[in-house]
């Protein structure tokens, strides 16, 4: 995973930007050569992996505290194809921090050239019971040099 950049223009979480690279794997194609439309919720995926593990946040973290964060919504917009071995970046920014819920926009770019464009809502939810949960607050506490805040 190549990183490119982070920065946050808020001064806190939201608006926080990070860049990820990806390169598209042959399993992601069609018979065309194609990347498939699937493949890119995987790549947002990376996106708001990447994008929590530079902000000082990781999965793993949130997991052993309880939390996991669950799909609510996703929308993908398409521009133009990606192939088999293109160099991308997913650039991955934190739009909204809500009580129980979050909102990631995301660009897939090749060379600078948006290919898609996409937005994801995610509940935040009690691993144990598997209901809605607040956001954890070590993801609340981040600040913008991506340290928890004590």
């Amino acid at each position: 995973m190549r990183t490119v950049r982070t920065g946050s223009a808020s001064g806190g979480p939201v608006g926080r930007v990070h860049d990820a690279g990806v390169r598209v794997r042959y399993a992601e194609t069609d018979a065309q050569g194609i990347v498939n439309n699937a493949a890119y919720l995987l790549y947002f995926e990376v996106g708001r992996v990447e994008w929590l593990r530079a902000a000082g946040y990781t999965y793993a973290a949130m997991e052993r505290e309880g939390f996991g964060f669950v799909v609510a919504e996703a929308l993908v917009r398409y521009a133009r194809p990606a192939r088999f071995d293109d160099d991308l970046t997913v650039r991955t920014r934190l739009v909204r921090l809500g009580r129980v819920s979050l909102d990631f926009e995301y660009e897939v770019l090749r060379e600078g050239a948006p290919l898609a464009t996409g937005r994801t809502r995610h509940g935040c939810v009690d691993l144990a019971s598997g209901r809605t949960s607040r956001i954890p607050d070590g993801l609340l506490r981040l600040r913008s040099d991506g340290r928890t805040a004590r």
